[in-house]
């Protein structure tokens, strides 16, 4: 079900506006280029109305939890903005792949073989190839997807190696409660001993942290549009 903001009060783009300050402040006082750091914004739940305003705003990355929700209200937003790019950030089951691929420029929950090999195979025959991120449970937590950091590398190897994926980087959801600075510099660790460059971690709580260790993508919700209802 999609869901509007939870007040009319919200201003998408003044908080957009204060999310950009806030990562370039964060980027700078970490010696990094703030061009390095991609802000996606989590429009799931949240009405094509609302996404449209921070489309207007010039927002271009945006991410959604479910293929089903994405497809019901991308098509059209796409036809009006085909500069859009859409991520994905949910579980994707193996029966949802091929309307995945065609509809994300990005995936970032890669976790499991089976979603490999299916990967691997429609992209090879749509020709189309968003970026792959591999998710990384690094708190061990039951109730998430994601390798373990120890299956991690073997996984990465077989990616590239058996099914000829093409990796971009990994991406992890530190356990609430926990000191997430200790499982951005685990990701990061296992990005470089892979020659990953590209790292998915920190949303509203937490961005500018995940950029001081290393983000390259952000992924910020509740302080763009607002907390679900």
């Amino acid at each position: 079900m999609t869901r509007t903001p939870s007040s009319p009060a919200v201003d998408i783009s003044a908080n957009l506006a204060l999310v950009r300050a806030q990562i370039i402040h964060a980027a700078q006082a970490a010696g990094r280029d703030p061009q390095t750091v991609t802000l996606i914004a989590v429009s799931k739940f949240h009405s094509a109305a609302a996404i449209a305003v921070a489309l207007a705003a010039g927002q271009k990355d945006f991410a959604e939890n479910r293929v089903q929700e994405a497809s019901a209200k991308w098509p059209a937003l796409r036809a009006q903005h085909p500069e859009a790019r859409l991520h994905l950030i949910g579980p994707l089951q193996s029966n949802k792949v091929r309307e995945a691929v065609a509809l994300f420029d990005a995936i970032h929950v890669l976790d499991r073989e089976k979603l490999a090999r299916c990967l691997a195979e429609e992209i090879s025959a749509s020709g189309r190839s968003p970026a792959l991120f591999i998710q990384v449970n690094t708190g061990l937590e039951p109730q998430k997807s994601g390798v373990t950091p120890e299956e991690a590398d073997g996984f990465i190897a077989r990616c590239r190696q058996e099914y000829g994926l093409h990796i971009s980087g990994l991406m992890c959801i530190p356990p609430a409660g926990q000191n997430a600075a200790a499982h951005f510099d685990l990701l990061a660790q296992i990005a470089a001993r892979n020659a990953l460059g590209q790292l998915s971690m920190g949303m509203s709580e937490d961005f500018e942290t995940a950029i001081q260790h290393g983000a390259t993508h952000v992924r910020v919700g509740s302080a763009i549009f607002g907390a679900r209802l």
